[in-house]
């Protein structure tokens, strides 16, 4: 029959229910996509679990998660509890119905709507609170076991006569139970003012009462809560003085109390709590008084007290009493500034002497005398383990699946005659984008590991300007004996590994081919179980892990494999050092890492900020400091830790047994630190005294030398850090490590150095110097030589213009710059103090066109108001500049000498030009010495030179060196 409306015709479609066998495939998707998400919170719990298991470290992990667990409940509960309570005993008290006005019974639709979901949507309210406040409250784990088990200092600071302990583990407790105590009365007045609106108790517009007697006894007493935490607020203000960061122009992050603050605030603060704990009784009165009368003029009163006392009061006091004489008011407070942050930071012992620094020889018996000091006073190292990385990267990867890092390291290690010497060291690790073939098989089975350390002098080249090697080649052999060279865990290690079962390893390749290896160490996380496989598949975003046939009995994965991120994981409360080193040690490569136990609350300390005090010329990611970005005003050097290169063990040395910051992570998590006698003999000969920890130090130095009130209220006195000389980066000198004494010392020491300059001047403005031999009894002694400010001193800046103007130096540099295109290089500039002067010395380094990597092939070196010299040599340089011997070229003769003007000889150019094609020679018998390699070699190599400019993973160059290139000419000064 024709549908009479004129629409479509056929029959209707009714929309029903799914049918029962949909409904069960959507039940059964819902089912699995739940238990998929479970599983994967599972397998980054389970992975953390297993990990931390396998360093034998499980007891940081579950105490750390056991204490997140307790405060999660704990104050997840509470919070929930409070809120909860709230709701119902509003909703307990509303009023019966028939006594509600029109504007309240306009509500009974909503009334309405959720009377049948009361219960659950109670319980959805508090329970999403409560697992917001125990997130939260899970987070202060480190603050809730210092509070625990704090330590004292045994130490007190000078206006609350309280041991510092209480400002660095107690306070930030109790600030954070006041801020959450804040928070739980917060929410518990808004929940329960809105349950009283919906339900009665409150009314907005109706004419009458604006709240029953109900509402207003509980409102009021959740009122007088939030006061009374108002009062504790004030109350505990009073210690936050102490360690609150204020201005003074004479200091950068000033901390502590000043005389303002003494004077004004700190009495201002003891008012204002009086009169919050008067207003807070006068708000629970409301319970029988029932009237907001009294409570709100008290809460009125007490904001005005607050404006006027806290806030306007010690303006006036600024104004009128400080500034006409803030020198004298100021005097007591910067005293006490100044011995808190000289504690802190470990600098209180710290020497300064006057120091002329431009003695000048008397005579030739003289200058003989200063060049024989010369030798003794330091080992100048002319090495410089940044600008000879390239050449440790061409001369010893021997593979492209192989690579050093951009900055190597200086340490010390005896010769074959026992003699200890300067040495600076590399280990030849893993390169991941030099694999020939990229595939999963390949770049987590095949090649897992780097191999051997490769070491040279740092005090001597070899001839031609090259690293002088006491430990080459691969396998690696020399003076370093029989170790362990497989290097699995390392600084560039950063990808995972799978070891030990089916699948072969490539060890090593040398002239009869390819060796194959098994991992025997018990390092890392077994496989065999098919619930660890399906753990770290889905971790690590991996399938193919699940169902590999390459994995099997006896497979085992490696991950976290950089040292610092192994030290880190099992000492999360340790701050680490951006520089780990390797050492071999009995046999065994291992990486030393340095870690600082840190504190914010030291009272009086100022404060720094770890990344801008520890960042220099060198630093780049790899070498910066771990959590760079934390403020602090305590810092020790307190943990010693080692990583084993091969089986990624870690252990932790107890180093400064009196920290107590140290001593209360040691009572948090008992057995994870070792006594600092169980450091053997053959490992305190390798530790040093940490780069970071000195640079803080050395920028704190800048204005905390000055211990007089006066002179540093002026700020005439204050240092700044110089720019590196050697780069055009902009960026602060690095300080350097090298064997010398200083003047009050009898003997070379392994020291760190670095020198200041005053404050907007290139003058030299003093010399520090610390022990960082950790063998001597005099280790981390600071010395501090002040120069005189009246007859300045050249600093580096002025020392490196002084080289690069010098028409002859810059002649002769230009001289082999331009032969061969070639690139002048100049290395580190070290400063020595010498009987009264100062010795400048400086390597400089020739790239030529056709090698990849500088080599040495001069020195420079300057002593006083003596003209510079430029020679093949350090000992011909000192010859020269003593008056030993005659230059090799230039008008000038040596002290004593007399000029006869003389121009360069025909035969020093021609030494020059000899020299130049000498290390053209070198660097074409180079490169055919890498055509001699494999095809994957010579691969690897191509692409190391190709991108020399845009990779640092292959050539450490990039990062650093290109700021080092210099080309000159006569009196250019950089």
């Amino acid at each position: 029959m024709p549908d009479r409306g004129g629409g479509p015709t056929g029959p209707r479609i009714r929309v029903g229910r799914p049918s029962r066998r949909i409904r069960t495939l959507l039940m059964t998707l819902g089912v699995l996509a739940v238990l998929a998400m479970l599983f994967v919170m599972f397998a980054g719990f389970w992975t953390d679990w297993l990990w931390y298991r396998s360093v034998k470290y499980s007891s940081v992990f579950t105490t750390t998660l056991w204490t997140k667990i307790g405060l999660f409940f704990s104050f997840g509960v509470v919070m929930a509890a409070s809120v909860g309570v709230n709701i119902w005993l509003a909703h307990r008290l509303r009023p019966p119905l028939s006594a509600m006005s029109m504007e309240q019974q306009s509500l009974d639709r909503y009334r309405m709507g959720i009377a049948p979901f009361k219960k659950w949507a109670l319980i959805g309210i508090t329970a999403a609170i409560g697992l917001i406040a125990g997130a939260s409250a899970s987070g202060e784990w480190r603050t809730w076991l210092q509070w625990v088990n704090g330590v004292p200092f045994g130490k007190t600071d000078p206006q609350f006569g309280k041991d510092i302990s209480f400002w660095t583990f107690d306070l930030p407790w109790y600030r954070f139970l006041l801020s959450f105590g804040f928070a739980c009365a917060v929410l518990c007045l808004v929940a329960a003012a809105l349950t009283h609106y919906l339900y009665g108790g409150l009314r907005l517009t109706s004419p009458g009462s604006r709240a029953t007697a109900a509402a207003t006894g509980h409102l009021s007493v959740l009122l007088g809560i939030f006061v009374s935490l108002k009062a504790i607020a004030y109350w505990l203000d009073r210690y936050g003085l102490a360690v609150k960061s204020s201005g003074l122009k004479s200091a950068d992050n000033w901390t502590g109390l000043r005389y303002v603050d003494a004077n004004a605030y700190l009495p201002a603060k003891t008012i204002l709590f009086f009169i919050a704990a008067i207003c807070a009784v006068l708000f629970f009165a409301t319970l029988w008084r029932r009237t907001w009368q009294l409570p709100v003029i008290g809460f009125g009163l007490m904001v005005l007290s607050a404006i006027l006392i806290g806030g306007l009061y010690p303006a006036i006091v600024q104004k009128f009493q400080v500034q006409p004489n803030e020198q004298a008011k100021e005097a007591p407070y910067i005293k006490q500034n100044i011995k808190a942050t000289r504690d802190a930071y470990g600098i209180q012992d710290s020497e300064v002497t006057p120091y002329k620094g431009n003695y000048k020889p008397a005579d030739k018996a003289d200058s003989q005398r200063l060049r024989d000091d010369a030798d003794t006073t330091a080992s100048l190292r002319l090495l410089d383990p940044n600008v000879v990385s390239p050449a440790f990267q061409q001369q010893q990867q021997v593979r492209g699946y192989y690579q050093f890092p951009s900055t190597l390291d200086v340490d010390r290690y005896k010769d074959k005659d026992g003699a200890e010497q300067d040495t600076v060291i590399g280990l030849r690790e893993l390169n991941i984008a030099g694999i020939p073939e990229r595939n999963w098989i390949n770049d987590h089975f095949r090649y897992t590991h780097g191999y051997g350390a490769v070491a040279a002098k740092g005090t001597e080249a070899a001839d031609g300007g090259g690293p002088k090697y006491t430990e080459s080649d691969l396998p690696a052999k020399g003076q370093l004996g029989s170790y362990q060279q497989r290097v699995y865990y390392g600084e560039k290690t950063t990808q995972y590994s799978i070891v030990g079962g089916p699948q072969k390893e490539l060890d090593y390749s040398d002239d009869s081919g390819e060796k194959s290896y098994s991992y025997r160490g018990t390092s890392g996380v077994s496989l065999a179980n098919p619930v660890n496989r399906a753990a770290y598949a889905v971790a690590f975003g991996e399938p193919q892990i699940l169902y590999s046939g390459a994995i099997g009995k006896g497979s085992r994965i490696l991950y976290n494999r950089t040292p610092k991120e192994r030290v880190e994981s099992v000492a999360p409360w340790l701050t680490i050092d951006g520089d780990a080193y390797p050492a071999v040690i009995d046999g065994r490569i291992k990486w030393i890492v340095d870690a600082y136990t840190t504190s914010n609350g030291y009272p009086y300390a100022s404060r720094t900020t770890l990344g801008d005090s520890t960042a220099d010329s060198l630093t780049d990611g790899q070498r910066a400091v771990v959590a760079q970005q934390n403020q602090v005003n305590y810092i020790r050097n307190s943990v010693k830790a080692t990583v084993d290169a091969y089986d990624g063990s870690v252990k932790l040395y107890q180093w400064d047994d009196k920290d107590p910051v140290l001593k209360t992570w040691m009572k948090s998590f008992p057995g994870t630190v070792q006594k600092k006698s169980a450091i053997s003999p053959s490992l305190r000969e390798h530790l040093r005294y940490p780069q970071d920890l000195f640079k803080v130090q050395r920028q704190l130095l800048t204005t905390y030398h000055v211990t007089d009130p006066g002179t540093f209220y002026t700020g005439s006195e204050r240092w700044q850090i110089p720019n590196d000389p050697t780069t055009k980066s902009g960026n602060a000198v690095p300080p350097y490590y090298l064997s010398m004494k200083m003047p009050d010392q009898k003997d070379r020491t392994f020291s760190l150095t670095t020198t200041f300059t005053p404050n907007k001047r290139d003058n030299l403005g003093a010399f520090m110097a610390v022990d960082a031999n950790a063998t001597s009894p005099d280790y981390g002694r600071i010395r501090l030589l002040k120069l005189p400010s009246q007859t300045p001193v050249p600093g580096p800046q002025l020392v490196q213009s002084k080289f690069n103007s010098d028409p002859n130096i810059a002649n002769e540099l230009n001289i082999l710059k331009k032969l061969g295109d070639s690139e002048i290089e100049y290395g580190n500039l070290l400063t020595v103090p010498l009987d009264g002067g100062l010795l400048y010395v400086e390597p400089v380094y020739l790239r030529g066109a056709n090698t990849n990597y500088p080599l040495l092939k001069k020195v420079l070196v300057s002593y006083g108001d003596n003209k510079p010299v430029l020679e093949d040599s350090l000992k011909d340089a000192l010859d020269v500049v003593f008056g030993k011997k005659a230059p090799s070229t230039g008008t000038e003769k040596p002290p004593g000498g007399s000029d006869t003007g003389q121009q360069p000889s025909g035969q020093t150019v021609q030494q020059a030009l000899s020299d130049a094609e000498k290390a053209y020679d070198e660097g074409e018998k180079a490169r055919a010495a890498e055509g001699q390699n494999t095809k994957a070699a010579l691969s690897a190599r191509s692409s190391t030179h190709a991108g020399w400019r845009t990779s640092s993973a292959t050539s450490p160059k990039s990062t650093q060196s290109p700021n080092r290139m210099q080309h000159l000419s006569p009196g250019h000064s950089r």
